[in-house]
């Protein structure tokens, strides 16, 4: 699904103290699966997936996606594909404040009316929610239910891939591994990163990926 190839991010490029956030990095990934990135604050990690998910642009090198060079497309491309096949779970659920559950999830659907409700109800169930949770704005939600919900508003799509970059990282080891769960359930038929520095939550995962100082450590 992904192929990188000499792909790297620079920063202060035209100084004498330029620094590469990833350098010369060469990355196969499949269709579907559980693939973590893990290493240590700083390492790139992040950097890789802003890249992969077309959220930065990288300095050099390649990124082909489905067979098309995504580090060539316009900005506008960029937008409707993130939109269309990509889904996003961070650290902070970044959930609507004066939006319920329910909304927060339905914001980000491609669609409207009746089917994005359907769906959003189908997969608040799937994650544990219930129904009189559903109304409740983020305020009223645990850590745990609210990261679901994020959940929940990075699947309405259906996307071919989700980008999680540290998404328990504010949990309890509790919520942490049911999040991983519902993660690793969905990586059946989808592919789904997971960016962390705690191996501890990649025990399932398909592969792990080390990064250090912006190299993949082999």
């Amino acid at each position: 699904m992904f192929h990188t190839r000499d792909l790297s991010m620079i920063y202060d490029m035209n100084t004498d103290s330029k620094t590469y956030a990833l350098k010369g990095v060469d990355l196969d990934l499949p269709d579907k699966g559980l693939i973590g990135i893990i290493g240590p604050s700083g390492s790139g990690k992040s950097t890789l997936m802003y890249c992969l998910s077309t959220l930065k642009v990288p300095t050099e090198g390649s990124i082909v996606y489905n067979d098309t060079e995504i580090t060539n497309v316009t900005s506008s491309e960029r937008e409707r594909l993130r939109r269309r096949e990509f889904g996003f779970v961070f650290q902070k659920h970044y959930l609507v404040p004066y939006m319920s559950a329910i909304d927060n999830v339905k914001v980000a659907a491609a669609g409207s009316g009746s089917e994005a409700d359907s769906k959003a109800r189908k997969l608040l169930e799937e994650l544990g929610l219930s129904e009189k949770e559903f109304s409740k704005k983020p305020a009223k939600l645990s850590g745990g239910q609210c990261q679901r919900v994020a959940i929940a508003r990075a699947m309405i799509n259906d996307p071919k891939v989700v980008f999680a970059d540290e998404p328990t990282a504010s949990l309890d080891h509790e919520n942490a591994f049911k999040v991983m769960e519902m993660l690793k359930g969905y990586s059946g038929e989808r592919l789904v990163l997971v960016i962390t520095h705690d191996k501890s939550i990649l025990k399932d995962a398909d592969s792990i990926i080390e990064i250090w100082d912006g190299e993949i450590s082999r």
